[in-house]
């Protein structure tokens, strides 16, 4: 199966600053803020939700196809991603902008200031997927990503105009889109991808029920941190998949890009939702342990290992699925 990822393609940029961010806020100036904080630390980290999962997919050997607007401050990045497998093709270099980017600046007591500069990213809304995934070979799934909102609406609309399956993975994109945009994203979504929190904006926003989503989608798949995963579908009971026990979490940054990456590669080798679901947890586990989303190293073989290590088996063809 040949996936491709549309989604944000970005760089994180992370800083630490020693003092109390609230110590520096006057109640009585709180009308005219201008603050300035010499940081201790600066990390920069390759991100972006489609990037994450195409890094993912990649470390199982797949070759996804990764459809994203960058500027031409990508090259390094870029050259990255292909060295390990991703097909960057499909990628749009921006003439006048820089590719997105986050930045951060967090205190000893988790206390943020964060701006976030969508650059180049405005500009995936101009790429025609159709194209990009016939010059890139084809695609058997492509999976919807949170990306600008007009790109990602242009991206569903293409998928059922040309039959091609998709999943939608709309993310923190919800909190943008209005009710007829979020009901278009989902609609007809061979799979549906949301965290708990996510799981019911979407029901609020939309003004659906769990039932009206499923029969919209084929399979719903809700994340829950530390308590695993969640799989429903319209014709059986929910399945609740716990969580691979990790150590030591050091970084919960793109968790759950990871654990798509995984369920992907899961369903791509013909597992059932049950052992897709365990496969995501697994690559999340992994991706947890480590500091940055980009940094963790795997292979189909070790991922299956450290699925059958924490859950058995996999259910023999033919078995019960979700």
């Amino acid at each position: 199966m040949r996936i491709a990822v549309t989604g944000s393609i970005a760089t994180d940029h992370l800083m630490t600053f020693p003092g109390r961010i609230a110590d520096q806020l006057l109640a009585d100036h709180i009308d005219r803020v201008s603050l300035s904080f010499l940081v201790d630390t600066l990390e920069i980290r390759d991100g972006g939700v489609g990037a994450n999962i195409a890094y993912g997919l990649a470390q199982l050997g797949h070759r996804p196809l990764l459809v994203g607007a960058v500027g031409a401050d990508f090259a390094r990045y870029g050259q990255r991603l292909s060295a390990l497998g991703v097909d960057t093709s499909g990628v749009h270099v921006s003439r006048s902008r820089h590719t997105a980017r986050f930045l951060c600046t967090t205190d000893p007591d988790g206390n943020r200031i964060a701006s976030f500069y969508p650059g180049a990213m405005t500009e995936a809304a101009d790429i025609d997927l159709v194209d990009v995934v016939s010059r890139g070979g084809g695609a058997d799934l492509v999976l919807v990503g949170a990306d600008d909102p007009a790109a990602m609406l242009r991206h569903t609309r293409a998928c059922r105009a040309h039959r091609i399956p998709f999943a939608a993975d709309p993310s923190q994109q919800l909190a943008r889109l209005d009710a007829p945009r979020i009901r278009e994203v989902v609609e007809g979504a061979d799979h549906l991808f949301t965290n708990e929190y996510e799981h019911a904006l979407l029901l609020a926003r939309t003004g659906w029920s769990r039932a009206d989503v499923l029969r919209r989608v084929g399979v719903w798949v809700t994340t829950l941190g530390e308590k695993g995963s969640r799989v429903e579908c319209a014709d059986g009971p929910a399945l609740d998949v716990p969580a691979v026990a990790t150590p030591e979490a050091a970084d919960p940054t793109g968790v759950g890009d990871a654990f798509r990456a995984g369920y992907l590669a899961a369903l791509a080798a013909g597992e059932d939702t049950t052992r897709c679901a365990q496969s995501g947890s697994a690559l999340a586990a992994q991706a947890l342990s480590c500091v940055g989303i980009q940094t963790y190293t795997t292979s189909a073989a070790r991922l299956r290992d450290l699925t059958t290590a924490a859950y058995g088996p996999a259910t023999p063809p033919g078995g019960d699925t979700a």
